[in-house]
C-alpha cells in the first residue's frame, strides 16, 4: 500500500496528534529523497523498533553551499513513494522550501564542536542546515526513534549532539552503511558517476579496508593507517579532500589507534567532479 503523503506543517501536527493520543510509537527517517537500498534499510529497521514509520523527503537548501548541487540533486518522489511503501512506512512527508523555511524565518542550529573539521571544513555552513532542518523535523514529528547511515558519520555525531544538548530525547539511532556488492558505499551521488568514475571510486572502500588489515596485521599509526587509503586514492587517480583517524564520538584527530578506544577512519575524495564519503570503525 503506497503511504499517505503530507505536504504542510499543519497536517504533520495534526497526524501526529493523533498518533500520541493513541499511544502510538513513531520512528521517523529524514532523507533528500532518490532513495536507495541504503535508506530503505532504515525504514524497515524503524518498523522493527516502532508500530508506525514516517518518511521526510525534502532537499533542504541550506545544506548546499552556492557553488553545490542543489539544482542537479537527483530527484525520483514517485519512484520514491513506491520503495516508502514497499519497505513498510506509514506515511511520507514531502513539504516545498517555502513550508520549511517560510518568509521571515530567522532560527538556525549550530553545533560548534563536532560539526568543526572534516566535511565542516569543507563545506561551510552545511551542517547548519543539516541541524536545522532535522531539529524542525524532531520537533514536528516527536519521534520516539529516529534513524540515520553511518556513512554520513560526522553528520549522525552532529545529530547526537544537539538532540542530547537540546534535551530532544529522541532514541538516535546509526545504522550500518549498506554497500554495493562490491564495496562502494550506496549515496544518492553515485547516480553522477560515469562507468569509469564509478569504477575509480572503489578506490574509497578499498582503502579503507587495506587500513583494517593493516590494523588487524599490529599496525595502530595514524600516518601508515591514512596512507593506506591515500595511496588507493593515489592509484586510481583521484582527488583526495581528506583522509583523518579520529575518536569516533568526538571526532578529535588521533595519533593512534589505542585499544579500548573507540576509532574512525574517514575519507573525502573526488571521482571526478563527484565528491564522495565513506568511513569504518577501527578499534573500540
Amino acid at each position: 500500500m503506497a503511504p499517505a503523503v503530507l505536504r504542510t506543517v499543519e497536517e504533520v501536527k495534526a497526524w501526529a496528534a493523533g498518533l500520541a493520543r493513541e499511544g502510538r510509537r513513531l520512528a521517523l527517517v529524514p532523507t533528500m529523497g532518490y532513495l536507495h537500498e541504503g535508506h530503505l534499510s532504515l525504514i524497515r529497521e524503524g518498523r522493527r523498533r516502532a508500530d508506525v514509520v514516517a518518511v521526510s523527503i525534502f532537499v533542504n537548501p541550506t545544506q548546499f553551499g552556492p557553488k553545490e548541487d542543489l539544482s542537479r540533486y537527483p530527484r525520483d518522489f514517485e519512484g520514491d513513494l513506491t520503495k516508502c511503501g514497499e519497505a513498510g512506512a506509514d506515511v511520507v512527508f514531502a513539504p516545498t522550501p517555502e513550508v520549511m523555511y517560510p518568509p521571515g524565518y530567522q532560527t538556525y542550529v549550530e553545533v560548534t564542536e563536532v560539526s568543526q573539521g572534516l566535511c565542516g571544513e569543507r563545506r561551510p555552513g552545511h551542517f547548519r542546515g543539516v541541524a536545522t532542518i532535522v531539529t524542525q523535523l524532531l520537533a514536528l514529528f516527536r519521534p520516539a526513534v529516529a534513524l540515520f547511515g553511518e556513512k554520513d558519520y560526522q553528520q549522525l555525531q552532529v545529530i547526537k549532539a544537539f538532540n542530547r544538548d537540546l534535551h530532544l530525547g529522541v532514541d538516535i539511532v546509526g545504522m550500518p552503511t549498506v554497500r554495493e556488492p562490491d564495496g562502494l558505499a550506496m549515496s544518492s551521488r553515485n547516480a553522477y558517476l560515469s562507468t569509469e568514475e564509478r569504477q575509480r571510486a572503489l578506490s574509497l572502500s578499498r582503502g579503507l579496508r587495506a587500513a583494517l588489515t593493516l590494523l588487524h596485521g599490529g599496525t595502530r599509526d595514524a600516518v601508515a593507517l591514512t596512507g593506506a587509503v591515500r595511496h588507493e586514492l593515489a592509484a586510481a587517480g583521484l582527488r583526495e579532500d581528506y583522509v583523518a583517524l579520529v575518536d569516533a564520538e568526538r571526532l578529535t584527530p588521533l595519533d593512534v589507534v589505542t585499544p579500548g578506544r573507540a576509532a574512525r577512519l574517514l575519507v573525502a575524495a573526488f571521482s571526478g567532479n563527484t565528491r564522495l564519503i565513506d568511513n569504518m570503525a577501527l578499534g573500540g
